[in-house]
This record gives C-alpha cells, sequence and structure tokens, in this order.
C-alpha cells in the first residue's frame, strides 16, 4: 500500500509540475463543450427551443447538469452559443454547394431547398428551423441570431459574387427570404406532394428572378 501511495504522489507530483494534469482537464472541458453545443443545436433545431429542456440535453451529450451548467450557467446562454455556432456551420455548407457547380446561386439554391435539407432539420439551417421560435426568446438570444445573422447574409453574398458579380446583398437577402420561408412552409404541411411542390417552386422562381436580374458593374 506504501509503494503505491509513494507512486501515487509522484505521478501527481510530476503531472502537476509539468502542467500535464491542468493541459487534460482544459482538454476535457474542451470536449464536453463541444458535446453540448452539437447536442442543443442538433436537439434546439429538431424540437425548438422551447421545447428542449436542459435534461434533454444532458442526456444527448452524455454528460451531468453539473457539467452543463459549469460550461454555461443557463440554457439562455447555451440556446446563444448554439445559434452561433449552427450559423457559422451554414457557411461551409454555402462553400461546399457552392463549389460543385459553376453556378454558385444556382447550387445554393438547389441545395438549400432539397428534399433532404427539409427532412433533416437537426443538421440543417437554423434560420429556417428557429427563425419563429427565436422571436420569443429574451433579447440576448436574439440579439446573437441578429449579429450572426449579419454576418453569414455578407458571407453569402460574397460567395455568390464569385460567380455572378452582378447580385447585391439586398438581392441576396430577398433570396434568402425566400428560401427559408419556403422551407418552412415546406417542413410545415403535412401534404408530401405540396410539400414537395413548394420546394420545386420556391427553387424555379429564385432562378429565374436571378437570370431576369439587370446586370449591375462588377464588385471591385
Amino acid at each position: 500500500m506504501e509503494a503505491v501511495s509513494t507512486s501515487a504522489t509522484k505521478l501527481s507530483a510530476v503531472q502537476i509540475e509539468t502542467g500535464t494534469v491542468m493541459r487534460v482537464s482544459k482538454e476535457k472541458a474542451a470536449e464536453h463543450r463541444r458535446q453540448i453545443i452539437d447536442a442543443a443545436a442538433r436537439l434546439f433545431r429538431e424540437r425548438g427551443i422551447g421545447a428542449t429542456g436542459v435534461d434533454s440535453i444532458t442526456e444527448d451529450a452524455g454528460l451531468t447538469h453539473g457539467a452543463i451548467y459549469s460550461q454555461f450557467g443557463s440554457k439562455e446562454a447555451i440556446a446563444i452559443e448554439s445559434i452561433r455556432v449552427a450559423l457559422r456551420g451554414s457557411r461551409r455548407t454555402w462553400l461546399r454547394a457552392a463549389a460543385k457547380k459553376g453556378q454558385v446561386l444556382q447550387a445554393i439554391v438547389e441545395s438549400y431547398l432539397s428534399a433532404r435539407h427539409r427532412d433533416e432539420p437537426g443538421s440543417g439551417c437554423v434560420v429556417a428551423a428557429l427563425g419563429g421560435d427565436i422571436s420569443r426568446q429574451p433579447r440576448s438570444v436574439r440579439d446573437a441570431f441578429t449579429e450572426e445573422f449579419k454576418q453569414a447574409l455578407e458571407f453569402l453574398a460574397d460567395v455568390v459574387a464569385t460567380g455572378d458579380s452582378s447580385i447585391t446583398e439586398d438581392e441576396m437577402l430577398a433570396a434568402f427570404a425566400s428560401m427559408a420561408g419556403a422551407l418552412m412552409l415546406a417542413r410545415a404541411v403535412t401534404d408530401e406532394l405540396l410539400s414537395d411542390r413548394i420546394l420545386t417552386a420556391a427553387t424555379r422562381w429564385i432562378k429565374t428572378r436571378a437570370k431576369s436580374r439587370p446586370k449591375a458593374p462588377a464588385r471591385a
């Protein structure tokens, strides 16, 4: 027993001296934080913020209440960071869609207004999944969404401009609002044929509007 205690003491001393204990602790805390955000972002988009309790997030993340509250302190704080992470994830999705075809706007519209995106809200656009829900959240949540959405919109306009230098940010805003609204409607109805029709009609309409738009001078 004494030998074990001595070895443990020596090991602890080495770990403390080299900073190993602290480093592992920080790594584990960061891992827990990612688990919480990933679980919350998916569950919020699938069920809504109001309908998702901390218990559900805890269970899905495989952590304890203590781990969650030590990281964030409140469900509101979790919602804020989850929204930020989800919107930043949308940027990567847009880039992947844009890389597949020469017509950037067309590729993004087709990817966004697809049956796959409609059927997988947990990993999809947070705007379409939570737009109505966020409007009923505290000001801090809405402020975080507003700030992140502005950056996402600017990013999207820049991505689309790589394939169409004439598009303006207002035009991109109108197109995105149409996309998000169409996706929300397609998810809301119980008639599958109508849902498909909404996606198809919105895709066609946005493409037609984009083609008929008067050409503007190229961006600097």
